[in-house]
Parts: structure tokens; sequence; C-alpha cells
């Protein structure tokens, strides 16, 4: 068994300190307690928001291209979608192409419902991008997506 001096303290204020993936989890949570906040009038949460708005499409998207574009495998994908068609605002459709893919559809109360939040999360949005001290978002969202 290890010593405690095997792992000095000052190591634990270095992580504490410099660790990204510390500082984006936490960043990430507060700003989804914002948004679950905000969208709460509209029982949804922030998840269940970009989830529908990312079947907002011209044409249904596939299952697979969802989970991409949410970097959610499918079985969580499927899970976070049982509530939403459940309450009517989607539907699993059978490609008419392969019938072995399923394609997500927004219902006609699912567009309706995000016709509602889109003010929601842009007030939101725009609060928390006043909070940002760094050079610009666009900044911040050019060097998050370089991460992912």
């Amino acid at each position: 068994m290890s010593k405690a001096e095997d792992l000095p303290y000052e190591i634990t204020l270095e992580v504490r300190d410099t660790c990204l993936c510390l500082h984006l989890r936490r960043a990430a949570r507060a700003v989804a307690r914002r948004f679950d906040t905000a969208l709460r009038p509209l029982e949804l949460t922030n998840g269940q928001f970009s989830l529908l708005m990312s079947l907002n499409h011209p044409d249904p998207p596939s299952i697979g291209s969802v989970s991409a574009l949410l970097a959610m495998d499918r079985t969580t994908l499927t899970a976070n979608l049982k509530p939403l068609e459940r309450r009517g605002l989607v539907e699993v459709l059978v490609d008419d192409a392969d019938k072995r893919t399923r394609r997500l559809a927004l219902t006609p109360a699912g567009r309706e419902l995000l016709v509602a939040a889109g003010p929601v999360w842009r007030r939101t949005h725009a609060a928390i991008e006043r909070l940002l001290t760094g050079p610009s978002p666009d900044r911040l969202r050019a060097d998050l997506r370089a991460l992912s």
C-alpha cells in the first residue's frame, strides 16, 4: 500500500486548478442547470430541447445521425426518446428505402413546443454569453469543437 506522501496535496491543487476535464464538466453542469431552469415551465430539460431541436430537419434524420450529432450512443438516445414519444412530441418511423433504419420526426406538438422554447433558449443563451470574459463566444465554440 502506498504512503500518503506518495500523493502530495500539491498535486490535488494542481488538478483542481488546471484540469480541463474538471473545469469543462463543472461549466457544462452550470450551463445545463441554467437551461433546465429556464425550460422547466415548458416541461423540458436542456437535453430534451437539444434532442428535439436536432430533429428539426426537412427530412426526418436517422437515429445514427442524431446520436452522432449529440455525441450520444444509440441506447442512451433511445432511452431519451421514450418520454418524448409518450408526450406525443416525437415519432419513430421506418425508413422507406431501408426497413432496418429508423428515422425520427417531430410531431406537430413537438414543433409547437420548439416554437415556444425558442425565445426561452435565446434569452438564456444571451445571458450566458454575457458572462463570458474571453475574446469572443465564437472563439470558445471553435475551441470546444476542436476538442470534440
